[in-house]
């Protein structure tokens, strides 16, 4: 049979330890294709170049296993051109990943690893999304590599409801203290932001983005708890952000 297409991408650059412990993993599954940024994009969103051009770069050689790409776009970019102008057939999966730092919660709005997870499965393509609770260069993601193979095997087994893409966030814990995978919802909690506002020596006034994470969501079905409690989390992320339970609600005013 023939082996599965993955897509391999990720935010934090075609360099970071996170992508290549994930192209491992699923060079041991399928074929990889590896479109990543050439640079740390870290927080990017899904936000796509269209004011300048886009540059693809490929920087495996021919006989390689795994064939590579770096793009001078975002995680989002790297998706589409991707899909559009590098591969000759659909992926059969995309993965976006091992993010150096969580994505849980309200962090997947703003997470350019799960942007490229979403873009994917606009596209039709199954997707997951893999971070790692730990924002270290260094970080030891050997404990999330049996893991990431279990999910991402599922997920080619077994169809995802369309519009569906996995949040997948997994403690900084050695394997075997790892107590399991808990399927959640996304907890209610945000960023208090502050900005440390500073002047340039010839005056002129810049500011650094600070904050501090805030959980107020207090419930045990949440990817908050479940990292707090040494459990990997799984949230299904949809891409349609109708809130439909306002409809009917709207229905009644007077526009």
């Amino acid at each position: 049979m023939k082996k599965p297409l993955i897509l391999v991408t990720n935010d934090d650059g075609i360099s970071a330890p996170g992508i290549r412990s994930l192209i491992e993993v699923m060079s041991e599954i399928g074929e990889v294709v590896v479109v990543a940024p050439d640079k740390p994009q870290s927080a990017m969103g899904h936000a796509i170049t269209i004011n300048s051009v886009l540059y693809l770069n490929k920087i495996s050689k021919e006989n390689a296993k795994v064939t590579e790409y770096t793009c001078s776009g975002t995680p989002v970019d790297c998706v589409k051109l991707a899909v559009n102008e590098l591969l000759d057939r659909k992926p059969d999966l995309c993965v976006s990943g091992i993010n150096h730092g969580s994505n849980s919660s309200i962090n997947v709005i703003y997470s350019g690893t799960m942007s490229a997870a979403v873009e994917a499965g606009i596209e039709g393509i199954p997707a997951i999304g893999f971070s790692l609770l730990d924002y270290e260069w260094n970080a030891d993601f050997e404990p999330t590599k049996t893991f990431i193979k279990k999910i991402a095997l599922e997920v080619l087994g077994k169809k995802l409801h369309e519009g569906v893409v996995l949040n997948v966030n997994f403690p900084k814990l050695a394997a075997n203290d790892i107590k399991g995978i808990k399927i959640c919802r996304q907890a209610k909690a945000l960023w208090m932001e502050k900005f440390d506002k500073r002047k340039t020596p010839f005056g002129r006034e810049y500011y650094w983005l600070t904050g501090e994470f805030v959980n107020q969501d207090k419930g045990e079905d949440t990817d908050e708890w479940a990292l707090q409690n040494g459990y990997i989390s799984v949230v299904p992320v949809q891409f349609d952000l109708t809130a439909h339970h306002a409809i009917q609600q709207l229905n009644t005013w007077s526009f």
